[in-house]
């Protein structure tokens, strides 16, 4: 696994719904970080609403796109915020291993489908036939290979989320890992 020197990012990856953006603008502030969230980033190369890409670039298509985009972003002293399938882009998630540290934020299955309501208004990407309980068994494995940390966010809100995340945080900069 090779690191850069400067890895002095965070990369916050997990199943839609979990809170990476929500928590990645708050953990940003509070380190006086920017925040890069890629979603937005692919909207913005692209023209078009994740949606739109998926509906007419197909899943294949918009993966390589979303590949593409997060294996091209340059930053320093940043958190980013990815979409819940960047862990297929294997590029892009090497790349984000030499940018900084990656943190899994981790809902259970049940809670994670309470949250989540329209999935393809959401631009989230579905194969034919997959179902949400399909892809979050299907990426929890990637989720898990990718980081460098799991935050389980079962029973906490936001702030405490933030805390935990925080204080790993503290853990590795003391440590010398950022």
């Amino acid at each position: 696994m090779e690191r850069t020197e400067n890895r002095d990012c965070i990369i916050l990856i997990g199943m839609p719904g979990v809170g990476k953006s929500t928590i990645g603008v708050i953990l940003a502030k509070e380190l006086g970080y920017q925040f890069i969230d890629s979603d937005l980033l692919i909207q913005q190369q692209e023209g078009r609403l994740l949606r739109t890409i998926i509906e007419e670039e197909g899943v294949e298509g918009f993966l390589a796109i979303e590949n593409q985009v997060n294996a091209g972003i340059q930053a320093r002293r940043a958190v980013i915020a990815t979409g819940g399938s960047a862990v297929y882009g294997t590029e892009a998630m090497e790349h984000f291993r030499r940018m900084g540290t990656i943190i899994y934020l981790k809902l259970p299955y049940d809670q994670l489908k309470r949250r989540l309501g329209n999935l393809k208004g959401r631009g989230v990407v579905l194969k034919k036939g997959q179902t949400l309980r399909d892809i979050y068994e299907e990426r929890t494995a990637l989720y898990e290979q990718w980081a460098d940390a799991v935050i389980e966010e079962e029973g906490r809100d936001i702030e405490a989320t933030l805390k935990e995340i925080l204080n790993f945080c503290l853990q590795i900069q003391v440590d010398g890992l950022i």
